[in-house]
């Protein structure tokens, strides 16, 4: 990515700066890798910090209705302090870790719709400035296969993947916003529930599994939300059997019948568990293909959409197509 507005900035014949990203992608915890390329233009220039930002398009919901926006959940230092000579070029690699709560934007080589990317701020000549956004794609954890390996084989179907601006209470939740999963169920039990949602709050040792469920309504009174979570570790998770760990968790789910917060606000959910969220330490499992996604031929994948900047970026537009004209819009102090 080239930074247009810079060029215009400092004036014709200014520097250029281009980020390449390493082809893979990189797992919830991992490490990104690249380099950031300077191009020195007619006369030098002072280089005085570069920062790269991990951002993502997340949904928020409130009084006046639902928006989505950009928002900041990462930062790592590149460089900076030094001199860009007249057509000097420089090379500064990166390494940077992603958190471990950050979204899953693929599963077995498919794509959930969910937009995540890479944005490159130069501080130079005495102005801050932000470039073009990079996608990042981020694969899924071994865990996080498992269970929606599981759901598969048991009929589930994949419906939709969005990121939530908010928190889940009760839980160890880390970054601002946390990504929904939406399954459809088996026809067997059609009749008890609508979907499934399952979010999973990754750590260094594992992850917690939060399931919130969709319930339909009987004779006796309409439906409800019921919702319960599950605790797995990294390193249990090749010996479990799968299937049979995810159907008790489906069964423990939808005979909770209290329940829980309200959905009018966004910024955070009022004791979601009600204080009977079932809490399952989990010994591992493994999963064996997309069966999740292979089940869920033919329906649309919903396109969703900081713990360093919690502040919702409105004027993301087309996010890889170079229009994020901006300015300021991460809460961070810009020196425009």
């Amino acid at each position: 990515m080239v930074f247009k507005r810079l060029l215009g900035a400092l004036g014709a014949g200014g520097p250029s700066v281009d980020t390449v990203l390493a082809g893979e992608p990189v797992p919830p915890g991992g490490t990104l890798t690249g380099e950031v390329r300077l191009g020195g233009g007619e006369t030098r220039a002072r280089v005085e910090d570069i920062t790269l930002e991990l951002l993502a398009r997340v949904e928020a919901e409130s009084e006046h209705g639902e928006h989505e926006g950009g928002i900041v959940f990462g930062r790592h230092h590149v460089g900076g302090d030094f001199t860009l000579e007249a057509g000097e070029e420089r090379v500064l690699p990166f390494a940077l870790a992603v958190p471990w709560e950050t979204p899953t934007t693929e599963l077995y080589g498919q794509s959930l719709g969910i937009v995540l990317g890479v944005r490159t701020e130069v501080a130079l000549g005495g102005a801050r400035d932000k470039g073009d956004l990079d996608p990042l794609v981020v694969t899924a954890l071994p865990v996080q296969e498992a269970v929606l390996d599981a759901f598969g084989r048991l009929g589930w179907g994949f419906r939709s993947a969005d990121l939530e601006l908010g928190r889940i209470g009760g839980t160890g939740q880390r970054l601002p916003f946390y990504q929904e999963i939406e399954l459809i169920p088996p026809p067997a039990l059609a009749h008890a529930v609508n979907e499934v949602e399952v979010t999973f709050l990754a750590s260094e040792t594992g992850a917690e599994v939060v399931l919130e469920a969709d319930k339909r309504g009987g004779l006796l009174g309409g439906g409800h939300d019921a919702l319960t979570r599950f605790t797995v570790a990294h390193a249990d998770v090749p010996g479990l059997d799968w299937t049979s760990e995810v159907d008790g968790w489906v069964t423990h789910l939808l005979e909770h019948s209290s329940a829980y917060g309200d959905h009018g606000s966004y910024y955070n959910h009022a004791d979601p568990y009600g204080g009977h969220a079932g809490h399952h330490e989990s010994h591992g499992g493994h999963g064996a293909g997309g069966a999740v996604l292979a089940g869920a031929a033919g329906l649309a994948v919903g396109a969703a959409g900081g713990f360093v900047a919690a502040e919702v970026i409105d004027e993301v537009g087309d996010w890889f197509e170079g229009d994020d004209e901006g300015g300021s819009d991460d809460g961070s102090d810009d020196e425009e």
